[in-house]
């Protein structure tokens, strides 16, 4: 035993050989140890080795317990260890490793062949000894189909009439009262003969009813817990494939909406810039669900090893952000883009109350800073980004963090019920024949209305499971919420660059004279730049000859061209 001895700062190679040839407990417990060389435990029989409490040893060398047998018992609690030793694992039957926090990689499974209990830090660590035997125990069940009736008679039997077990010759293992086997010829099979499948150096030790019919089976604490489940991070096969093509989309269609709109050399427009900004929200939902397949690709089959690296590093924290920010921007910018055509539609012919890019830039503004405020929270300890692998802000266990997720999901459905009015209103005034004939952006109205009704819709089933599990009254496990997460989360962000601009014609009009600037698509260009002033002509002709300033004729001409 050596203990509180602080400037101890190493063990050095062969530090403790020749003390015994009996088995030891070494307590290295609450000293200075900062690292531990290699052939440190050189020629010892370790029965335990207890480092626990040694809170500056950062590292124990690969090769620390070469020349060794043993140890049985491994305590490495309350360390700064970081991963231990590849050489020496495989005889530890009892692994502790409480507040081992640095300790977020284990060792290659098959290092542990003989593990029987372990206590560890984080819950992910014990989904990789989820269902482990030891690997003698594997090559036997691999081989036994089903030994249930074979065991039962066995524990059935008098004491004198269990196997019979002699080490000499650790074949022999049947009933003592069929012992005439054991002088049995060549041609005399023994019922229960394994020597014709087990090598004799495999069955050394074994014992029929201890080790076969009451297996060892390894346990673990802390077990993995409702938020993270034993799985990947998508969960599902059919995740991966569809997140990939999800985010492709989300990215390539909102980047090409972005790069269209920004070179223009049209005048960019109220609806052009509220475009804008929904196109970078959703680029940077892309960029989240990027994120998400990226890492889950790469640790695919192994999560449990890069589950702590991966939720406690700055990846998940970026990841959480990006999925927030844009998830609020994008709802914003939807609930803002639905008030600007339901006004242009009421004030269709008061033009001094016409919603101007002087008054859209600060309410975006104010949506941007909103946005961050919102995302930036869990990062400050409001909630955590943390709690789950897919990165979202489900830590509800203080009241703080309740009340954020609760905000956050009220004025998702605030501004879900402000879009169903606005788009209420649009529809009464389509259907009054007096405001169509003097307002040409009603088909436009229209046509937006319904499809920011059909995203928000999509979002209905994420409102309500996630207000239920705000309320600690789950309806849905994590497990299933991916599926949530890919099919109906990022909907939106895959298809409002489609929906909202590259189907229209305005935006393949700007497409194709950018395009013509590369050099491509000339023809289609002209043709799009003969047909804009051709309808610049027309509409100039009708504003002049309707009563009513010339102003009116003007905002007439933009909203028929944004209809285009």
């Amino acid at each position: 035993e050596l203990c509180d001895n602080l400037r101890m700062t190493t063990i050095p190679q062969n530090a403790f050989q020749g003390m015994n040839n009996e088995s030891l407990t070494l307590k290295l417990y609450k000293n200075g140890f900062e690292d531990i060389h290699s052939h440190a435990f050189n020629g010892t029989k370790l029965n335990q080795l207890i480092l626990k409490d040694n809170r500056n040893l950062r590292r124990i060398h690969n090769d620390a317990l070469r020349g060794a047998t043993g140890p049985d018992v491994l305590d490495i609690s309350s360390t700064a260890l970081e991963s231990l030793p590849s050489y020496g694992l495989e005889a530890i039957q009892v692994l502790n490793a409480t507040s081992s926090y640095s300790l977020k990689r284990l060792p290659p499974l098959d290092k542990f062949s003989s593990l029987l209990e372990a206590v560890l830090t984080y819950p992910s660590h014990c989904c990789a000894f989820r269902n482990l035997r030891t690997e003698k125990q594997n090559s036997w069940l691999s081989i036994f189909g089903n030994f249930s009736k074979e065991c039962e008679s066995t524990m059935r039997k008098p004491t004198n009439e269990i196997f019979y077990r002699d080490d000499s010759y650790n074949t022999s293992l049947w009933s003592a009262e069929k012992s005439t086997y054991l002088f049995a010829t060549d041609d005399e099979t023994p019922p229960y003969s394994y020597s014709a499948i087990f090598d004799d150096s495999e069955m050394t030790g074994f014992d029929f009813e201890y080790d076969f019919c009451q297996p060892k089976i390894l346990t673990c604490t802390p077990e993995p817990d409702a938020f993270n489940p034993c799985e990947d991070i998508l969960g599902y096969s059919f995740l991966r494939v569809l997140i990939w093509f999800i985010n492709i989309l989300a990215i390539a269609g909102n980047f090409t909406v972005l790069l269209v709109l920004v070179t223009s050399h049209y005048k960019l427009t109220v609806p052009r810039f509220l475009m804008c900004n929904l196109s970078f929200a959703d680029f940077c939902m892309g960029l989240y669900l990027l994120l998400i397949a990226s890492v889950d690709a790469q640790t695919s089959g192994q999560y449990y090893n890069h589950a702590i690296d991966w939720q406690t590093g700055s990846g998940c924290s970026t990841a959480g952000f990006f999925t927030v920010f844009a998830s609020e921007l994008s709802v914003y910018t939807l609930t803002v883009i639905t008030i600007e055509r339901w006004h242009t539609i009421t004030y269709a012919m008061q033009l001094d109350r016409k919603l101007r890019l002087r008054h859209a830039v600060p309410i975006m503004l104010g949506g941007w800073i909103f946005s961050i405020l919102i995302a930036a929270l869990p990062l400050l300890g409001v909630s955590s980004y943390m709690k789950v692998s897919i990165c979202l802000p489900m830590d509800i266990e203080t009241g703080l963090s309740q009340a954020y997720i609760l905000l956050i999901l009220v004025l998702n459905v605030v501004a879900f019920v402000v879009i169903c009015a606005c788009y209420l209103k649009i529809y009464i005034a389509v259907q009054n024949p007096e405001l169509v004939a003097a307002n040409k952006d009603t088909k436009v109205a229209k046509r937006m209305a319904i499809l920011i009704f059909t995203d928000f819709t999509c979002m209905a089933p994420i409102s309500f499971f996630a207000i239920s599990a705000a309320f600690k009254v789950p309806l849905i496990t994590v497990t299933n919420s991916k599926i949530l997460l890919v099919l109906f989360y990022p909907v939106n962000s895959c298809a409002n660059p489609f929906l909202y601009a590259i189907f229209t014609k305005a935006f393949r009009r700007d497409f194709f004279l950018l395009m013509s600037k590369l050099g491509c698509c000339k023809s289609r260009a002209e043709l799009y730049r003969m047909n804009y002033f051709s309808a610049y002509t027309s509409n100039c002709k009708n504003g002049s000859s309707a009563p009513g300033p010339g102003k009116a004729s003007q905002a007439l001409l933009l909203l028929s061209a944004l209809e285009k």
